[in-house]
């Protein structure tokens, strides 16, 4: 499945987010084993990443988000959290459930995503 680049950069800002909380600081290569990358892949996403101003990297080569890139990971992150226990109640194997919630939470629309969340409050 081919990704478009802006998917990439949000599947990369939602994945710091959630190292973020696992781990006391991000690296590349934490980036590279989570998403089973290679290391050379994700500096170039992270090279663009903090030239677009969404994450800033530390001369130790820590990783943080900026407010700009927590913003898109949060909105990313609490897609995939929803759409997945959306899929979940209606009887989608769990498994299954996040596969398709980490690829729905980047084309569904704002309006359809909000549509679901008021459904499912």
């Amino acid at each position: 499945m081919h990704t478009n680049s802006n998917e990439s950069a949000e599947n990369y800002l939602e994945t710091i987010l959630i190292l973020s909380r696992e781990h006391p600081v991000v690296r590349a290569v934490d980036i590279a084993n989570e998403l089973d990358f290679k290391k050379s892949s994700v500096s170039v996403a992270m090279k663009k990443l903090r030239e677009g101003g969404h994450i800033e990297v530390s001369p130790e080569g820590y990783i943080t988000l900026t407010r700009s890139g927590r913003e898109i990971a949060d909105r990313i992150y609490e897609r995939h959290q929803l759409i997945s226990t959306w899929l979940i109640r209606l009887g989608v194997d769990p498994d299954t459930a996040a596969a398709d919630a980490c690829r729905m939470e980047h084309v569904i629309s704002s309006e359809s995503f909000e549509a679901i969340k008021r459904h499912i409050r």
